[in-house]
Protein backbone atom coordinates (compact mmCIF):
# COMPACT_ATOMS: atom_id res chain seq x y z
CA UNK A 1 0.00 0.00 0.00
CA UNK A 2 1.58 3.53 -0.94
CA UNK A 3 2.81 5.78 1.96
CA UNK A 4 -0.42 8.58 1.08
CA UNK A 5 -2.82 5.65 1.65
CA UNK A 6 -1.21 4.21 4.63
CA UNK A 7 -1.31 7.40 6.17
CA UNK A 8 -4.72 8.21 5.53
CA UNK A 9 -5.89 4.36 6.46
CA UNK A 10 -4.02 5.52 10.16
CA UNK A 11 -5.98 9.11 10.08
CA UNK A 12 -9.43 7.17 9.85
CA UNK A 13 -8.59 4.17 12.23
CA UNK A 14 -7.18 7.05 14.29
CA UNK A 15 -10.63 8.93 14.15
CA UNK A 16 -12.83 5.73 14.48
CA UNK A 17 -11.20 5.32 17.88
CA UNK A 18 -10.44 8.52 19.66
CA UNK A 19 -14.40 9.86 17.88
CA UNK A 20 -16.20 11.13 21.11
CA UNK A 21 -19.76 10.22 19.47
CA UNK A 22 -20.36 6.74 18.05
CA UNK A 23 -19.51 5.77 14.40
CA UNK A 24 -21.48 3.65 12.64
CA UNK A 25 -20.49 2.20 9.19
CA UNK A 26 -23.29 -0.11 7.33
CA UNK A 27 -23.94 -1.18 3.61
CA UNK A 28 -26.61 -1.10 1.10
CA UNK A 29 -28.25 -4.19 3.14
CA UNK A 30 -28.12 -2.54 6.61
CA UNK A 31 -25.28 -4.72 7.63
CA UNK A 32 -22.62 -2.82 10.21
CA UNK A 33 -19.19 -2.69 8.20
CA UNK A 34 -17.56 -0.44 10.91
CA UNK A 35 -18.38 0.09 14.48
CA UNK A 36 -16.14 2.40 16.94
CA UNK A 37 -15.16 2.34 20.37
CA UNK A 38 -17.16 5.02 21.14
CA UNK A 39 -20.27 2.65 20.01
CA UNK A 40 -18.91 -0.10 22.38
CA UNK A 41 -19.19 1.99 25.41
CA UNK A 42 -22.30 3.20 24.23
CA UNK A 43 -24.72 -0.05 23.45
CA UNK A 44 -22.39 -2.43 25.56
CA UNK A 45 -21.50 -4.96 22.48
CA UNK A 46 -17.50 -5.13 21.63
CA UNK A 47 -16.81 -4.75 17.55
CA UNK A 48 -16.89 -8.55 16.81
CA UNK A 49 -20.65 -9.08 18.27
CA UNK A 50 -21.96 -6.53 16.02
CA UNK A 51 -19.32 -6.44 12.68
CA UNK A 52 -21.62 -8.21 9.90
CA UNK A 53 -24.78 -8.35 12.01
CA UNK A 54 -27.51 -5.91 10.61
CA UNK A 55 -28.03 -2.91 12.21
CA UNK A 56 -31.40 -2.92 13.35
CA UNK A 57 -29.58 -5.23 16.31
CA UNK A 58 -29.28 -2.12 18.12
CA UNK A 59 -32.59 -1.08 17.78
CA UNK A 60 -35.59 -1.25 20.55
CA UNK A 61 -39.26 -2.38 19.34
CA UNK A 62 -40.64 -0.98 16.96
CA UNK A 63 -37.77 0.46 15.16
CA UNK A 64 -36.32 -2.84 15.17
CA UNK A 65 -38.83 -4.21 13.25
CA UNK A 66 -39.16 -1.33 11.17
CA UNK A 67 -35.98 -0.42 9.99
CA UNK A 68 -35.73 -3.29 6.96
CA UNK A 69 -38.54 -1.71 5.17
CA UNK A 70 -37.62 1.84 5.58
CA UNK A 71 -34.05 0.78 3.95
CA UNK A 72 -36.23 -1.43 1.17
CA UNK A 73 -38.08 1.94 0.59
CA UNK A 74 -35.05 4.43 0.03
CA UNK A 75 -33.69 1.31 -2.25
CA UNK A 76 -37.00 2.09 -4.29
CA UNK A 77 -38.09 5.44 -4.30
CA UNK A 78 -35.02 7.19 -2.91
CA UNK A 79 -37.05 8.75 -0.40
CA UNK A 80 -35.01 10.20 2.42
CA UNK A 81 -36.44 10.11 6.28
CA UNK A 82 -33.47 10.40 8.17
CA UNK A 83 -30.59 10.66 5.80
CA UNK A 84 -28.98 14.27 5.46
CA UNK A 85 -31.25 15.47 8.41
CA UNK A 86 -31.14 13.78 12.24
CA UNK A 87 -33.47 13.33 14.27
CA UNK A 88 -33.64 11.66 17.89
CA UNK A 89 -34.54 8.45 18.13
CA UNK A 90 -34.02 5.50 20.47
CA UNK A 91 -31.43 2.96 20.90
CA UNK A 92 -30.77 0.05 22.78
CA UNK A 93 -27.81 -1.50 24.90
CA UNK A 94 -26.71 -5.57 25.22
CA UNK A 95 -28.58 -5.20 28.22
CA UNK A 96 -31.56 -4.39 26.70
CA UNK A 97 -31.88 -0.77 27.87
CA UNK A 98 -33.00 2.15 25.89
CA UNK A 99 -31.26 5.16 25.26
CA UNK A 100 -32.12 8.47 23.69
CA UNK A 101 -29.71 9.73 20.92
CA UNK A 102 -29.45 11.97 18.00
CA UNK A 103 -28.68 10.46 14.77
CA UNK A 104 -26.94 12.02 12.24
CA UNK A 105 -26.96 9.92 8.77
CA UNK A 106 -24.90 10.21 5.69
CA UNK A 107 -24.58 8.53 2.43
CA UNK A 108 -21.46 7.89 0.39
CA UNK A 109 -19.55 5.34 -1.64
CA UNK A 110 -16.56 3.43 -1.15
CA UNK A 111 -14.98 1.11 -3.33
CA UNK A 112 -17.70 1.38 -5.47
CA UNK A 113 -20.21 0.45 -2.80
CA UNK A 114 -22.67 2.37 -1.43
CA UNK A 115 -22.51 2.71 2.44
CA UNK A 116 -24.34 4.84 5.25
CA UNK A 117 -22.27 6.82 7.94
CA UNK A 118 -24.32 7.30 11.36
CA UNK A 119 -22.89 9.41 14.22
CA UNK A 120 -24.63 9.23 17.09
CA UNK A 121 -24.51 11.25 20.40
CA UNK A 122 -25.62 10.14 23.45
CA UNK A 123 -28.37 11.92 24.75
CA UNK A 124 -29.16 10.59 28.28
CA UNK A 125 -27.41 13.52 30.09
CA UNK A 126 -29.27 16.16 28.41
CA UNK A 127 -32.31 14.68 28.70
CA UNK A 128 -32.12 13.89 32.67
CA UNK A 129 -30.59 17.64 33.13
CA UNK A 130 -33.81 18.47 31.42
CA UNK A 131 -36.14 16.32 32.94
CA UNK A 132 -34.38 17.83 36.37
CA UNK A 133 -35.00 21.01 35.06
CA UNK A 134 -38.76 20.12 34.81
CA UNK A 135 -38.73 18.76 38.11
CA UNK A 136 -37.72 21.33 39.93
CA UNK A 137 -39.92 23.84 37.88
CA UNK A 138 -42.72 22.40 38.78
CA UNK A 139 -41.50 21.89 42.53
CA UNK A 140 -41.17 25.83 42.49
CA UNK A 141 -44.53 26.43 40.86
CA UNK A 142 -45.88 24.39 43.87
CA UNK A 143 -43.86 26.20 46.58
CA UNK A 144 -45.09 29.29 45.11
CA UNK A 145 -48.88 28.64 45.31
CA UNK A 146 -48.11 27.43 48.55
CA UNK A 147 -46.40 30.52 49.70
CA UNK A 148 -48.70 32.79 47.50
CA UNK A 149 -51.74 30.93 50.09
CA UNK A 150 -50.06 31.76 52.50
CA UNK A 151 -49.35 35.22 52.23
CA UNK A 152 -53.00 36.12 51.19
CA UNK A 153 -53.60 33.58 54.50
CA UNK A 154 -52.01 36.13 56.48
CA UNK A 155 -52.99 38.99 55.06
CA UNK A 156 -56.73 37.77 55.05
CA UNK A 157 -56.76 36.70 58.52
CA UNK A 158 -54.87 40.68 59.56
CA UNK A 159 -58.06 41.98 57.62
CA UNK A 160 -60.87 39.94 59.16
CA UNK A 161 -60.20 40.16 62.48
CA UNK A 162 -61.07 43.45 62.41
CA UNK A 163 -64.53 43.15 61.06
CA UNK A 164 -64.66 39.82 63.47
CA UNK A 165 -63.67 42.14 66.99
CA UNK A 166 -66.30 45.03 65.59
CA UNK A 167 -68.71 42.26 65.41
CA UNK A 168 -68.27 40.77 69.02
CA UNK A 169 -68.35 44.12 70.07
CA UNK A 170 -71.83 45.35 68.61
CA UNK A 171 -73.18 41.85 69.67
CA UNK A 172 -71.89 42.09 73.20
CA UNK A 173 -73.76 46.05 73.32
CA UNK A 174 -76.61 44.42 71.78
CA UNK A 175 -76.79 42.22 74.73
CA UNK A 176 -76.26 44.99 77.23
CA UNK A 177 -78.96 46.79 76.17
CA UNK A 178 -81.68 44.36 75.69
CA UNK A 179 -80.62 42.43 78.86
CA UNK A 180 -82.56 41.99 82.24
CA UNK A 181 -85.94 43.04 80.35
CA UNK A 182 -88.83 39.89 80.86
CA UNK A 183 -90.09 39.45 77.16
CA UNK A 184 -90.59 36.31 75.38
CA UNK A 185 -89.26 37.71 72.28
CA UNK A 186 -85.94 39.53 74.30
CA UNK A 187 -85.48 36.23 75.47
CA UNK A 188 -85.26 34.48 72.32
CA UNK A 189 -83.26 37.44 71.22
CA UNK A 190 -80.45 36.96 73.41
CA UNK A 191 -80.37 33.50 72.01
CA UNK A 192 -80.35 34.13 69.04
CA UNK A 193 -76.87 37.14 70.37
CA UNK A 194 -75.28 34.34 72.37
CA UNK A 195 -75.44 32.01 68.86
CA UNK A 196 -73.88 35.06 67.00
CA UNK A 197 -70.71 35.43 69.49
CA UNK A 198 -70.10 32.10 69.52
CA UNK A 199 -70.10 31.38 65.89
CA UNK A 200 -68.00 34.62 65.91
CA UNK A 201 -65.41 33.02 68.24
CA UNK A 202 -65.32 30.08 66.40
CA UNK A 203 -64.75 31.99 63.38
CA UNK A 204 -61.68 33.87 64.82
CA UNK A 205 -60.25 30.62 66.27
CA UNK A 206 -60.36 29.32 62.67
CA UNK A 207 -58.26 32.07 60.93
CA UNK A 208 -55.63 32.23 64.14
CA UNK A 209 -55.06 28.47 63.76
CA UNK A 210 -54.81 28.89 59.68
CA UNK A 211 -52.69 32.36 60.66
CA UNK A 212 -50.05 29.78 63.14
CA UNK A 213 -50.28 27.12 60.72
CA UNK A 214 -48.73 29.43 57.61
CA UNK A 215 -46.29 31.30 59.62
CA UNK A 216 -44.86 27.76 61.92
CA UNK A 217 -44.10 25.80 58.03
CA UNK A 218 -40.66 24.04 58.73
CA UNK A 219 -37.99 24.82 55.78
CA UNK A 220 -35.92 22.08 54.42
CA UNK A 221 -32.62 23.87 55.21
CA UNK A 222 -29.60 21.86 54.06
CA UNK A 223 -25.81 23.37 53.76
CA UNK A 224 -25.13 24.39 49.82
CA UNK A 225 -22.70 26.46 47.83
CA UNK A 226 -24.60 29.31 46.94
CA UNK A 227 -23.26 29.05 42.74
CA UNK A 228 -24.41 25.91 41.82
CA UNK A 229 -27.94 27.07 43.62
CA UNK A 230 -28.13 30.46 41.54
CA UNK A 231 -26.77 28.88 37.75
CA UNK A 232 -29.77 26.24 38.04
CA UNK A 233 -32.06 28.98 39.10
CA UNK A 234 -30.69 31.59 35.81
CA UNK A 235 -30.94 28.49 33.86
CA UNK A 236 -34.70 27.98 34.89
CA UNK A 237 -35.37 31.69 34.84
CA UNK A 238 -34.92 31.59 31.44
CA UNK A 239 -36.73 28.84 30.10
CA UNK A 240 -39.23 29.93 27.91
CA UNK A 241 -38.02 33.24 27.36
CA UNK A 242 -35.91 33.05 24.50
CA UNK A 243 -38.28 35.83 22.20
CA UNK A 244 -37.36 38.03 25.55
CA UNK A 245 -33.78 39.08 23.64
CA UNK A 246 -32.03 39.40 27.38
CA UNK A 247 -28.22 39.31 27.05
CA UNK A 248 -27.54 37.54 30.60
CA UNK A 249 -23.64 38.47 32.28
CA UNK A 250 -23.07 36.58 35.61
CA UNK A 251 -19.83 37.15 37.84
CA UNK A 252 -20.25 34.37 40.38
CA UNK A 253 -17.81 34.38 43.12
CA UNK A 254 -15.54 30.97 43.22
CA UNK A 255 -14.42 31.61 47.10
CA UNK A 256 -18.22 31.87 48.87
CA UNK A 257 -18.77 29.83 52.36
CA UNK A 258 -21.62 27.58 52.15
CA UNK A 259 -25.05 28.51 53.28
CA UNK A 260 -27.33 26.86 55.54
CA UNK A 261 -31.31 27.55 53.02
CA UNK A 262 -34.03 25.70 51.83
CA UNK A 263 -32.77 25.50 48.37
CA UNK A 264 -35.79 25.13 46.99
CA UNK A 265 -37.14 28.39 48.15
CA UNK A 266 -33.89 30.44 47.55
CA UNK A 267 -34.76 29.75 44.09
CA UNK A 268 -37.94 30.82 43.88
CA UNK A 269 -36.78 33.79 45.00
CA UNK A 270 -34.18 34.02 42.39
CA UNK A 271 -36.94 32.75 39.61
CA UNK A 272 -39.27 35.56 40.47
CA UNK A 273 -36.46 38.58 40.61
CA UNK A 274 -35.30 37.04 37.28
CA UNK A 275 -38.52 36.65 35.70
CA UNK A 276 -39.75 40.18 36.89
CA UNK A 277 -36.73 41.91 35.58
CA UNK A 278 -37.08 39.76 32.34
CA UNK A 279 -40.59 41.08 32.08
CA UNK A 280 -39.44 44.57 33.38
CA UNK A 281 -36.90 44.81 30.43
CA UNK A 282 -39.61 43.98 27.48
CA UNK A 283 -40.30 47.56 26.33
CA UNK A 284 -36.75 48.39 26.77
CA UNK A 285 -33.88 49.21 23.61
CA UNK A 286 -30.97 47.96 26.17
CA UNK A 287 -32.23 44.48 27.35
CA UNK A 288 -29.45 43.24 29.61
CA UNK A 289 -29.13 41.52 33.26
CA UNK A 290 -26.46 40.92 35.52
CA UNK A 291 -26.19 38.10 38.67
CA UNK A 292 -23.32 38.06 40.96
CA UNK A 293 -22.37 36.49 44.30
CA UNK A 294 -19.96 38.33 46.52
CA UNK A 295 -18.77 37.34 50.14
CA UNK A 296 -19.73 40.40 52.34
CA UNK A 297 -17.95 42.00 55.20
CA UNK A 298 -18.44 39.28 58.01
CA UNK A 299 -20.25 36.19 57.93
CA UNK A 300 -22.25 36.75 55.13
CA UNK A 301 -22.91 36.66 51.11
CA UNK A 302 -24.75 38.52 48.37
CA UNK A 303 -26.25 38.22 45.40
CA UNK A 304 -27.47 40.99 43.11
CA UNK A 305 -29.67 40.94 40.18
CA UNK A 306 -29.37 43.90 38.01
CA UNK A 307 -31.83 45.08 34.79
CA UNK A 308 -31.99 47.82 32.47
CA UNK A 309 -35.68 48.41 32.51
CA UNK A 310 -37.76 51.25 33.50
CA UNK A 311 -37.48 50.99 37.27
CA UNK A 312 -39.43 51.93 39.82
CA UNK A 313 -41.74 55.20 40.74
CA UNK A 314 -40.92 56.99 44.06
CA UNK A 315 -44.03 55.82 45.12
CA UNK A 316 -43.96 51.90 44.37
CA UNK A 317 -40.32 52.13 44.97
CA UNK A 318 -41.35 52.93 48.98
CA UNK A 319 -43.78 50.29 49.15
CA UNK A 320 -41.44 47.85 47.30
CA UNK A 321 -42.26 44.58 49.14
CA UNK A 322 -46.23 45.37 50.61
CA UNK A 323 -48.80 43.03 49.64
CA UNK A 324 -50.81 43.59 46.69
CA UNK A 325 -48.96 46.16 45.29
CA UNK A 326 -48.27 45.69 41.28
CA UNK A 327 -47.13 47.30 38.23
CA UNK A 328 -48.14 44.51 36.06
CA UNK A 329 -51.75 44.67 34.45
CA UNK A 330 -52.53 40.51 35.49
CA UNK A 331 -50.33 40.70 38.80
CA UNK A 332 -51.60 39.98 42.31
CA UNK A 333 -48.55 41.58 43.86
CA UNK A 334 -47.32 39.60 46.24
CA UNK A 335 -44.42 37.76 44.64
CA UNK A 336 -41.76 40.53 46.16
CA UNK A 337 -43.50 40.31 50.21
CA UNK A 338 -43.23 36.23 49.52
CA UNK A 339 -39.64 36.84 48.61
CA UNK A 340 -38.89 38.96 51.59
CA UNK A 341 -41.01 36.75 53.95
CA UNK A 342 -38.27 33.73 52.46
CA UNK A 343 -35.35 35.90 52.77
CA UNK A 344 -36.08 37.58 56.21
CA UNK A 345 -37.12 33.56 57.24
CA UNK A 346 -33.54 32.47 56.38
CA UNK A 347 -32.62 35.48 58.73
CA UNK A 348 -30.97 37.13 55.51
CA UNK A 349 -31.93 41.19 54.10
CA UNK A 350 -33.70 41.97 50.73
CA UNK A 351 -33.79 45.66 49.42
CA UNK A 352 -33.72 47.06 46.23
CA UNK A 353 -31.35 50.41 44.67
CA UNK A 354 -32.04 52.23 41.42
CA UNK A 355 -29.32 52.15 38.95
CA UNK A 356 -27.31 54.96 37.57
CA UNK A 357 -28.12 54.57 34.26
CA UNK A 358 -31.46 52.54 33.65
CA UNK A 359 -33.36 49.79 35.83
CA UNK A 360 -32.64 48.77 39.36
CA UNK A 361 -30.89 46.30 41.47
CA UNK A 362 -32.32 43.61 43.82
CA UNK A 363 -29.63 42.79 47.32
CA UNK A 364 -30.07 39.34 48.81
CA UNK A 365 -27.97 38.76 51.79
CA UNK A 366 -27.91 35.68 53.32
CA UNK A 367 -25.41 34.50 56.66
CA UNK A 368 -22.93 32.25 55.55
CA UNK A 369 -23.05 28.60 57.16
CA UNK A 370 -19.65 29.43 58.43
CA UNK A 371 -19.81 30.41 62.14
CA UNK A 372 -16.02 31.08 62.79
Amino acid sequence: MPAEALQKDSLFQTLIATAVDGIIVIDSNAIIQIYSAACERLFGYAAPEVIGQNVKMLMPAPYREAHDGYVEHYRKTGERRIIGIGREVVGQRKDGATFPMYLSVGEGRLNDQQIFVGIIHDLTAQQNARQRMQELQSELLHVSRLSAMGQMTAALAHELNQPLTAIMNYVTAARRTIAGKDDPQITRSLELLDKAANQTTRAGQIIRRLRDFVEKRDADRTQQSLNPVVEEAIALGFVGAADANVKVRTELDPSLPPVMIDKIQIQQVLLNLIRNGIEAMKSSTKREMTIKTARLDGNAVEFTIEDTGPGFTPYVASRLFQPFLTTKDKGMGIGLSICQSIVEAHEGRIWATPNRGTGVTFHIALPSAQTG
